[in-house]
């Protein structure tokens, strides 16, 4: 639902269209090809003011982009035992992807992709980082996560705890699982959960999150904004629905039922600096994808995926897996919001660090995972 009688009415239409167009969808995770479409005036505004870039390169990373996430399936198929990981060059726009095996390059070039000859496989740098996973992680570990331009888990540190015993042993412990390098960073990780406060969020308890997307039937949004069967209020305080699913921590995702005259629709809120952005799948975005969100603190932000298969400490024991990293900021309130990378949904956000004035790091957790988790389609345009 939305504040204005004129947005209203649109996407009641838009609502109408959306019913006819999706009736016997396939998986969201199968979603067929969108129809191309130029990307709006304010969604390349929007990417020149975070990402630094004039028109024509917001244009052309947008168009490049494309090209490399179509590419990536089939390096990665080419590549076999040999992948090391992928990720979309900031200089050439191209997807460049690790191989460990020097006889494979030339069927990964073959797919239009460029080739780095690295140490270590995927598999054994996601192995690594397993078994730091199961470890105690003090709470001046903040996350750790395979990095494929590195190729090595990178670990961050809190820089003010870096020197405290149980975060030595903690790193000495990583250093024995495999490859790994360290990294400081000014702030532990928070999730991005808020007090009842202006915004277009939703309510459950005192606390406002955000939505995520759209599904048939309810929405997506974060586990630790609620728990199985608590009531939700939407931003004009009329009830909503309840949590049909909640994991938090170990995972952070949830979905809630939408009922009471409330609807579904298959759009990313723009805020006002961009158009909403419809929804047209889920297929995943490379290492190195322009990625935006949109949340009820912030509003719309953009960054760049910057790393996957993250686990982050939340402190006092609260470990999330599986999240994805970018560079775009995030504040509290923002927890649940929706990151999307062209038409594509690529995940809801969990937590960040920093914030908007002075920059940040964000982490969200994977749309598929939540669909797969919870037998959940995705309402596309």
């Amino acid at each position: 639902m939305r504040r204005s009688t004129v947005i209203r009415t649109g996407l009641s239409a838009l609502l109408l269209l959306g019913t006819w167009a999706t009736a016997g969808l396939a998986p969201a995770t199968a979603a067929s090809p969108a129809p191309e479409e130029p990307a709006s005036a304010a969604m390349l505004t929007a990417m020149q003011k975070d990402l630094g870039l004039t028109p024509s390169q917001a244009e052309a990373r947008l168009a490049t982009e494309k090209t490399a996430t179509a590419v990536e399936g089939k390096a990665r198929r080419a590549a076999g035992s040999s992948y090391g990981g992928s990720w979309i060059s900031s200089d050439s726009g191209k997807l460049t992807v690790a191989v460990t095996d020097r006889a494979k390059a030339d069927a990964v070039r073959a797919t239009g992709a460029t080739v780095r000859l690295v140490e270590y496989s995927a598999s054994r740098l996601d192995a690594a980082k397993k078994r730091i996973d199961g470890l105690t992680a003090p709470d001046g570990v903040s996350s750790w996560g395979v990095d494929p331009t590195s190729n090595r888990v990178v670990v961050s540190v809190v820089t003010a705890q870096k020197n405290d015993k149980d975060v030595q042993a903690f790193v000495a412990k990583a250093r024995e699982a495999g490859p790994v390098t360290i990294e400081e960073i000014a702030a532990p990780i928070r999730t991005t959960a808020a007090g009842t406060v202006g915004g277009d969020p939703y309510y459950t308890g005192n606390v406002r999150c955000s939505i995520g997307f759209s599904v048939q039937g309810g929405f997506v949004t974060a586990g630790h904004c609620g728990s199985v069967g608590a009531s939700v209020r939407g931003w004009d305080n009329t009830y909503i629905g309840n949590f049909q699913g909640s994991s938090f921590p170990e995972n952070d995702y949830a979905w809630v039922n939408v009922g009471s005259g409330w609807w579904t629709v298959p759009v990313v809120l723009g805020w006002g600096t961009v158009p909403d952005a419809l929804v047209r799948g889920s297929n995943e975005a490379p290492v190195g994808a322009s990625i935006c969100r949109s949340g009820s603190t912030t509003h719309w932000r953009c960054g760049v995926v910057q790393g996957k298969n993250v686990t982050v400490n939340y402190g006092n024991g609260q470990l999330v897996y599986q999240l994805t990293q970018t560079s775009a900021c995030a504040e509290p309130g923002d927890s649940g919001g929706a990151y999307i990378s062209g038409d594509q949904a690529q995940g809801v956000t969990s937590g960040a660090s920093g914030n908007c004035t002075t920059g940040g790091t964000t982490f969200y957790q994977p749309i598929n995972e939540i669909l797969n988790r919870y037998g959940l389609r995705l309402h596309t345009a």
